[in-house]
């Protein structure tokens, strides 16, 4: 049985596909979709945050307000939507179909496997290399 278990482990690892993270894409993208509201710096003071209810995050310290973890599943689902939401007055719309690609395979501190899309992969990059 301990074998069998390996090799289905062994063929999940090679199936699983390599994921390869762009920041320069990740800041093109942010960029082009989140900095008017999350500001040119990721400071939470884009030209947008003065109407919005809900102030957007500082994404500079979200490592610093997780305990010097970057919080990576969290960041991931709030992007693509998996984060429940309701449809007004959440801390961010959902942006899932303006990220669809390939499908990149994540990794958590702890090992978790989390996928998304490539751009999300992208994105969360260039997030995580703006870390204060």
């Amino acid at each position: 049985m301990k074998g069998l278990q390996t090799a289905i482990l062994a063929a999940m690892i090679i199936a699983a596909p390599a994921t390869s993270q762009d920041i320069a894409e990740g800041e093109r993208v942010f960029q082009h979709r989140c900095a008017s509201c999350h500001g040119l710096d990721a400071d939470g003071n884009g030209p947008m945050a003065p109407v919005l209810l809900l102030q957007p995050t500082d994404l500079t310290q979200l490592q610093r307000g997780n305990g010097d973890d970057f919080p990576l599943k969290k960041v991931v689902w709030r992007i693509d939507g998996r984060d429940p939401l309701v449809s007004h007055g959440s801390p961010m719309p959902v942006y899932g179909d303006f990220f669809e690609g390939s499908d990149v395979t994540l990794q958590t501190a702890s090992g978790e496997a989390i996928m998304t899309s490539q751009p999300i992969a992208d994105l969360i990059a260039w997030i995580q290399s703006i870390q204060k």
